[in-house]
Parts: C-alpha cells; structure tokens; sequence
C-alpha cells in the first residue's frame, strides 16, 4: 500500500469487503480526517475527527497562516496520518482549500504536508463549489436549487438540477473574513455582498428556488433552530426551515450569551464565535435570491469527491435502499430476504404512493437488526436504528415512519412509539404501524427464512385479509401467527382467514 510518501507491505484481511478510504480535508477553520469503508454510492464512516487549526484567521489582515496555526495544522496532520496507518487504510487523499490556497505561505504549509507523507491537491474555488453540489445531489436524489457551501475563507454557490451542476463560483466571503469587513461598516459590506452575488446572475433565475445549506457553520446555525424550534429529532441532514428563520437566528444570536450558546445539544463550541458572521451572510443571501426554503445537507466536498468517482450506473442507485439494505445484511439471522419481504407485503399496500414504497422497503431491509437486543428493547433498538440511522436520501418525516414502523415490528405494538407522531399526519402514521405489523406477521411464519415467504401469499379479498398457504405447510399457522395475523387485519378493518389449498 502507498500511503502519502511511506511504503507499507501488508497482507489484506480476508474478511474485508471494501476499500478504506480517507480523505483529510485541509479547511480555512478546521483539518478534518474522514475515513469510509461500504459501498462506494454510499460509504459508511468509520472515523470522524477535525482539528480547529484556524488557517485563514489572519489571512485578511496579515496574507499569511500564522505560526501558531500552521504549527497546530501541522500536528493534526501528522495524527492523521499516524491514525490511516493504525486503521489500515487503502487509499489517503487530501486536499486544502482557501486558506492555503490564498496563504503567501501555503506552499510551505504543503510541503511540511508532503514531508509528513501526505500529497496534498489544492482545489481551486470553482472546483470546490462543483464538488459541493455534487455531494449534495448525493445525498438528496432530486435536489433542484443552490449550493451554499461556507468554509472559514470563501464562500462557494453552485446551481444543481437534474443530477448535475450547472454553475459554480467562489467569493472571499468565509466566516474567518466577514467579521473584518463587518468592522467597514454594515451598508459597504451589504454592497460589497450584492456585487458578489450580482455576478451570478441567479436572482432572476433562480426565484423560489431551495438554498441547501453546505459546511459546518451553517450547520451550526441550524443545530440553534432546531433546539429553538423543538425539533423533535437530533439529526442535522435534511433539516428544513423557512427562509424567515435566518432572520430570527440574526437577531437571536445578538441577545444569547455563550453560555446558554453551549448548552444546545449537537451545537460545536469551536463554531461559537462565527455564528454570528454566518447568520449574517446566510439571512442576507436568503433575502437576495428570494429562498423558498433552506435545506441542510451532511454531505459536501468530500462525499461529492467520492461521487464523482463512481460510474453513472452506480450514481443513479437510491442512497437509502443501498445503505438500509447493506446494514440489514450485516445484521440478519439468516441469508438477506429484505427485498423477498417487500414483495410479500406489497400485495396489501398497493395504495402506496412512490415515496411511501421506498420508506416500506428501507423498512423491510432493516427488518431484522434488532433480533440480538434484549428482547425488552428489541422495539427502542428498532426505532432507534430508523430514525437516528446515518441514512440519507431521507428527510425528517420519513425518518419517523421508518422508525414507527421499525418499533411496531420488533414489538412496538399498535401504538405511537413515544415522543412520536409529530412530523407526521395520523394517516402516514397509521400506515406505518400497518407495514411494521405486517413485518411482524411475516417474521413469525417464516423465522426469518425464504420458503415460507415464498410458498405463502398475503392478500385481501373482499372483507377479508388472507393469508394463502399449501395444506402441506398449514403447520406453519400456529398460534402465534394467528394472533399476528388478527391483529394486522384489524388495523386494517379487516378479518383474518387462514386459505388452504391443495398441494
């Protein structure tokens, strides 16, 4: 393995599945080390870390990284790349963005890098903002509107639509340098602002349009929402709010102490003091290009690199089914039957709609993780794994039916699962503790295994819901399936039979 500028001889381990790949991210605020392992439309992360280095705190009035900067990069650096050699990664890449990109001393920054092992590429501002939108569309099929991307030395905007991004451009707007043009005073930076903005020529085009919101200040911003609102959730991705609650997070960080700032859950303190620069610039371009909503996305320049690497066809595969389906083969009893138990229950779910189909079969993928839990808890480890999953390709009331569904099959019953029922109406709500009953009903006859889901059929007919079987497996309708069946049918208003017919 090559791994920066240092040979390592090793025998790969039988057992792995997929390539490690690390990629260390050399911000303008923060070096990050992200290393994935999974499938590579959807890779799960197996190490997290960043390191506040402040790289482009003084470009605005010195042009250079500070010694004390540069000297806290460095370390993280020479951890990070300690860390891929302890966790066997395959391959490393790294790249800087506009700190060292702007830095008269980032050229000796990149070779303290390279002499440390690690080969660092610096992406241009409009390369940054291509693959921001990239891992945007990644992470939300469908996406159609603007690309914020705020890092500590520039802002990037680029345009999605249809899978692809259509424009891209960089301003000199992070949040490491706003507050020295705030200090200019208001309306000159305001004007400076919309000239920026102006050469987009977005406002005109991109009326109404959603603002996804990319890096880790606004996501801060965002963590601020949603412990004011009450959201009833802890995961950022696919957090929405209205284009007004900018304004309000302005005027909100203008009175709340940091104290109180530290205290909401999820909230990083090292993106305390850039909140207020962030809120700004994210109320003032909301305002300028007439947001219809503002969407956060977990992924950004990193995902959208390793988006661009994958074939069309692999790109085109939906995020949530390949990742729910990948965890839920990881975890099963038996050899995987998720998309056997789909089809065994859609026979009784033909009203679903599309977006509804996609969250029953993420459900059935994930249909047999909690089976090692103690049995008590098998339901709150079902829930859990719907609604607090590191999925994406899912935003905050789908999260809920999945985890409501989840929680009905591992044992849930027909209720709500607690502190549930508020992202969704009592229709969607009522549906998903249909398919978890129906999953449950399922797992009994078959003990998780293919045949009996195979040889069995379940259907209405008129009043009735049945499930048709050979009078050679009519063993397999014991008591307890009974009872589940019962209960399925009633949800449904139905009546429970039990079909033989001959062999």
């Amino acid at each position: 393995m090559q791994l920066g500028g240092l040979q390592i001889t090793r025998k790969k381990k039988a057992s792995r599945r997929n390539e490690r790949t690390a990629i260390i991210d050399i911000g303008s605020n923060s070096i990050r080390l992200v290393v994935y392992q999974g499938p590579a439309r959807v890779p799960a992360i197996l190490f997290n870390e960043k390191a506040m280095a402040g790289l482009g705190k003084d470009l605005a009035t010195t042009g250079a990284i500070s010694p004390e900067s540069f000297e806290l990069g460095v370390g993280a650096l020479q951890r990070f790349h300690h860390l891929c050699i302890e966790m066997d990664v395959d391959n490393v890449e790294s790249f800087a963005t506009a700190a060292v990109r702007d830095a008269s001393n980032g050229a000796d920054f990149l070779a303290a890098a390279e002499k440390i092992g690690i080969q660092t590429q610096i992406l241009q501002g409009e390369e940054e903002a291509d693959l921001a939108g990239l891992g945007v569309i990644s992470a939300i099929p469908g996406a159609n509107g603007i690309v914020g991307d705020l890092g500590g030395g520039s802002l990037e905007l680029a345009r999605i639509e249809n899978g692809q991004v259509t424009d891209r451009y960089s301003f000199p707007l992070g949040v490491l340098r706003i507050a020295e043009l705030r200090v200019k005073g208001k309306d000159k930076l305001k004007r400076q602002v919309r000239k920026m903005l102006k050469k987009t020529g977005w406002p005109k085009d991109s009326e109404r349009l959603p603002f996804y919101l990319v890096g880790g200040s606004w996501r801060s911003l965002a963590r601020l929402d949603m412990h004011d609102s009450g959201y009833p959730l802890p995961v950022i991705h696919h957090y929405e709010m209205e284009p007004r609650r900018a304004r309000r997070l302005v005027s909100r960080l203008a009175r709340l102490d940091k104290a109180k700032l530290k205290a909401v859950p999820g909230l990083s303190t090292s993106r305390i003091p850039t909140l207020d620069d962030a809120a700004w610039l994210l109320s003032f371009i909301v305002r300028h290009l007439d947001s219809s909503r503002l969407i956060v996305s977990a992924y950004g320049v990193r995902e959208g690199m390793l988006y661009s690497r994958i074939s069309p066809q692999e790109s085109k595969r939906d995020p949530l089914l390949l990742a729910t389906e990948e965890s839920g083969a990881a975890q099963a009893r038996f050899p995987a039957n998720s998309k056997l138990l789909g089809k065994w229950l859609a026979e009784i779910f033909t009203g679903d709609s599309p977006e509804w189909q996609r969250i029953r079969q993420a459900a059935c993928n994930l249909g047999d993780v909690a089976w090692r839990a103690n049995p008590n808890f098998r339901a709150e480890r079902g829930l859990v794994m719907g609604l607090h999953g590191n999925w994406v390709g899912i935003n905050g009331p789908e999260r809920e039916m999945l985890g409501q569904t989840l929680f009905t099959s591992f044992g849930g019953g027909a209720n709500v699962f607690p502190g549930g029922g508020k992202l969704l109406d009592d229709a969607a709500t009522e549906r998903a503790i249909c398919w978890g009953l129906a999953m449950r009903l399922a797992q009994r006859l078959s003990g998780g295994t293919r045949k009996p889901l195979e040889q069995t059929r379940l259907r209405k007919s008129g009043e009735r819901l049945e499930l048709v079987m050979a009078e050679s497996l009519r063993d397999l309708y014991g008591e307890a399936v009974a009872k589940r069946h019962e209960q399925l049918a009633h949800m449904l208003k139905l009546e429970a039979a039990c079909v033989l017919v001959p062999d």
